[in-house]
């Protein structure tokens, strides 16, 4: 057994380091190799990546996708080097376009769309998919599976022939509303006005199951939440929202409705948004996301993003940890049980992030820390993408079962 003044003498040598000799260090270091080692065998589904956004709204090189070489260095908290380090097996990128802009719905998410199938496309590594079979053939041969999910139902401008023509070009969830009420849904960051879904509404959802899209309850009211599960004949999805009882803010899932999630078999992705996930930093996150909204009414893409660094350059935000991540995680998995749970991180959507999971490439540090907190690896390979694939993977039952009809 080394001697203290052994070690010392070692040390101060450079012989060894103070973090080898640190129990705890190396019970990190045991951990995170571990986490490392999993996720090159599983495969690990992120819900939700604003890359597509963040290229449309670059100050530098707007819309250009040419002008990021996703494998080199880039202005983002994305790109293939670090989702590789990640152990990200499939991505759902965001097509997202807000609601505040009032008018030209169709053609900024037809833009986005056409972004995001540029990024795709461009690289090797990516491989566009639209199906389990295609995320597991991806997965299989090493490229990482890419799909798209559209966030806020006012793309589809009440239109269901609408909301047919973006699952064709592959969007394969739909938030149902972003910070904005809608003609057919109440949205979590406004005042209801319609009590959850109007018929609409319903019929929205029902087209959704029928063509086999998700139905994901993100960013909407309790009472939206309440009625899609009340009529969705498949899996909902929370793309990516955390655990209200942890961090009491509308964006994220009171426990009412993650009890009811084992009998409709949907899965919440817990998103990493510091503003989400820690009280302290809610309490001035929140209210300047909402001042975003309230200003952004009525304004163009580019005038809205200037208000919204305007605004959250302001904040000065306590930092915050993993463990308030995994804490949620660990919420949820009590509550609605293992099975229900999932990731979305919401890169490249936000500025603020736990110390530690600050971009795509530090997957591993929140399962390290789940293993420490004696997470077996059945449960984690559920928890990184299996639970959603299930869950996907039910919803394209449910579609040719509905096509049937």
């Amino acid at each position: 057994m080394m001697t203290i003044l052994r070690r010392a003498l070692l040390a101060a040598c450079g012989l060894v380091t103070f973090a080898a000799l640190s129990p705890a260090h190396a019970d990190e270091d045991k951990a995170l190799v571990h986490a490392r080692e999993l996720l090159k065998k599983v495969i690990l589904v992120d819900g939700h990546n604003d890359l597509p956004w963040a290229i449309r709204t670059d100050k530098n090189h707007p819309s250009d996708v040419a002008a990021f070489d996703l494998n080199g260095k880039v202005p983002f908290q994305t790109d293939i080097k670090r989702m590789e380090k990640g152990g990200i097996g499939a991505q759902f990128w965001s097509v997202y376009i807000p609601g505040e802009i009032g008018t030209g719905y169709a053609r900024t998410q037809l833009e986005q769309i056409d972004i995001a199938r540029q990024v795709i496309a461009s690289y090797p590594k990516f491989q566009f998919a639209t199906t389990v079979a295609d995320i597991r053939t991806a997965h299989s041969q090493g490229r990482i599976a890419s799909l798209m999910g559209m966030e806020g139902g006012h793309a589809i401008e009440n239109s269901l022939g609408a909301l047919r023509a973006y699952y064709d070009l592959g969007v394969r969830y739909m938030t149902l509303t972003h910070n904005v009420n809608l003609d057919w849904a109440d949205s979590a960051a406004k005042p209801p006005e319609h009590g959850g879904l109007t018929k609409f509404g319903e019929e929205v959802v029902l087209e959704m199951n029928k063509i086999g899209m998700l139905v994901d309850l993100a960013h909407v009211s309790d009472a939206t939440m309440d009625d899609a599960l009340r009529v969705s004949k498949a899996p909902v999805i929370f793309s990516h929202s955390s655990a209200r009882a942890l961090c009491d803010v509308p964006r994220n899932v009171p426990d009412t409705i993650l009890k009811r999630l084992p009998a409709n078999g949907g899965v919440v992705m817990v998103t990493f948004v510091a503003g989400f996930i820690d009280p302290e930093v809610a309490k001035l996150q929140v209210p300047a996301m909402a001042e975003i909204g309230r200003r952004s009414q009525g304004k163009s893409v580019e005038e809205a993003e200037k208000i919204s660094d305007e605004v959250m350059g302001k904040l000065k935000l306590p930092k915050t940890s993993i463990a308030k991540v995994a804490d949620h995680i660990e919420h949820i998995r009590k509550v609605a049980g293992v099975k229900h749970i999932g990731l979305g991180g919401d890169f490249d959507g936000n500025s603020d992030w736990p110390v530690g999971l600050e971009d795509v490439s530090s997957y591993p540090n929140l399962f390290a820390e789940l293993i420490r907190r004696g997470w077996s690896d059945e449960d984690l390979t559920l928890l990184a993408g299996e639970n959603v694939l299930r869950a996907l993977a039910q919803a394209e039952t449910v579609s040719r079962q509905l096509s049937k009809k």
